[in-house]
C-alpha cells in the first residue's frame, strides 16, 4: 500500500495493517473481518468467526480485526461497501472473500478448503512432522506381532497428539490385539467429532468389528473335516475362517470366504463378501496383502 499523501493517522494504520496482516500472511492464512460498532450484524457473527479462528490457530489461521470507523483507508484499499466483509489474506493478497460464510460450519467448510491448498505453515504440520517416525515405527512394532510395545509406542505419542486419527487409530489397534476391545472402543469414542470420521479411524472400528465376530476355534481340525466331507457346508467353512482369523492366519481365513463366494456368492445375504470387506477394512485397504486378495475376489465376482 502506497503512503504518499496519507495523514499520519493513515500512515499509522497502513504501518499496523502490515505487521498485523501482511507480515503474519506470508506463513500463515489471516483471515481479515470487517466491522464496526454501529453494526448488527457484524455483533452476530463476530462470535463465530472468533471461535473458528481460535479453533483452526494451530492450523496457520490467524483473525485481525478491523473496525472501518477508524481505519477507512484500509477499508478503501479493500473496497469494502458493506459490512461485515470478511476476507482470508495469504501472501499479502487476498486469496478468498469469506464474507457468506456466517456459520461455523460454512466457516469451517471454506478454510479446509484454502488449507487444502495453500502452503500454509502451522504447529500442527510441523507437529505431524515431528512424530510421524513415531507413528512410522508403531506401526512396524504392532505388525510385527508385538502389541504390548506398540501399546506402549502409541501411547506415548497420544500425549504428544492425543486427537491425531493415525496415532488413535494404532492405539486402538493394539489395544486389540491385546484383545482389549472396550478399551480400544473408548479411544475412538473420545475422538472430537470432526476428527473421528477417517479412514485410520475406519480401520481401527473394523478391527474392533472383526475381533468381536471372529471366535477361536479349540479343534479346527474338526471344522476342517466337516469342510473337507461336504465342501457346499458354508456354514462350518465360514466358521473355520473365523477360527483361521482368530488364530492370526489371514491367508487361510481369506482363502476360506473366497471360496465361499466362489461356490455361492449370495449365501447368508452375502456374509462370506462382507467379512472379507471388513478384514480388508482391519488390515489396511493399502496394504498389498489387501490389493492381492481384493483382485482375488474381483476374479470370482467378475468371471
Amino acid at each position: 500500500m502506497a503512503t504518499l499523501g496519507l495523514s499520519e493517522a493513515d500512515k499509522a494504520a497502513v504501518e499496523a495493517f502490515r505487521q498485523d496482516v501482511v507480515e503474519p500472511s506470508r506463513t500463515q492464512l489471516v483471515i481479515v473481518d470487517f466491522w464496526a460498532e454501529w453494526c448488527g450484524p457484524c455483533k452476530q457473527l463476530a462470535p463465530v468467526i472468533e471461535k473458528v479462528c481460535a479453533d483452526y490457530a494451530a492450523k496457520g489461521v490467524k483473525l485481525v480485526k478491523v473496525n472501518v470507523d477508524e481505519n477507512g483507508f484500509i477499508a478503501s484499499q479493500f473496497r469494502v461497501q458493506s459490512i461485515p466483509t470478511v476476507y482470508a489474506v495469504f501472501q499479502g493478497q487476498p486469496v478468498a472473500d469469506l464474507t457468506q460464510a456466517r456459520t461455523e460450519g460454512q466457516l469451517k467448510q471454506y478454510l479446509d478448503q484454502l488449507l487444502a491448498q495453500l502452503p500454509i505453515e502451522s504447529d500442527e504440520k510441523a507437529q505431524l512432522q515431528e512424530i510421524a517416525p513415531l507413528i512410522a515405527m508403531g506401526e512396524e512394532v504392532l505388525a510385527a506381532g508385538d502389541a504390548e510395545r506398540a501399546l506402549s509406542v502409541f501411547g506415548q505419542i497420544a500425549e504428544m497428539a492425543p486427537d491425531n486419527v493415525e496415532v488413535a487409530s494404532g492405539l486402538a489397534r493394539a489395544l486389540v490385539a491385546l484383545g482389549r476391545l472396550d478399551e480400544a472402543e473408548a479411544v475412538l469414542d473420545a475422538l472430537p467429532a470432526d476428527v473421528a470420521r477417517n479412514v485410520a479411524i475406519d480401520q481401527a472400528r473394523a478391527a474392533i468389528a472383526l475381533a468381536r465376530d471372529v471366535k477361536p476355534v479349540a479343534d479346527l481340525s474338526s471344522v476342517q473335516a466337516k469342510v473337507e466331507a461336504d465342501p457346499d457346508d458354508h456354514e462350518a467353512r465360514f466358521e473355520l475362517a473365523g477360527g483361521l482369523m482368530a488364530n492370526g492366519d489371514r491367508d487361510g481365513a481369506a482363502d476360506a470366504l473366497l471360496e465361499i463366494v466362489r461356490r455361492d456368492r449370495a449365501w447368508n445375504d452375502g456374509a462370506a463378501r462382507a467379512q472379507l470387506l471388513t478384514i480388508f477394512d482391519a488390515v489396511g485397504l493399502e496394504d498389498p496383502w489387501v490389493s492381492a486378495q481384493r483382485r482375488k475376489l474381483s476374479q470370482i465376482l467378475f468371471s
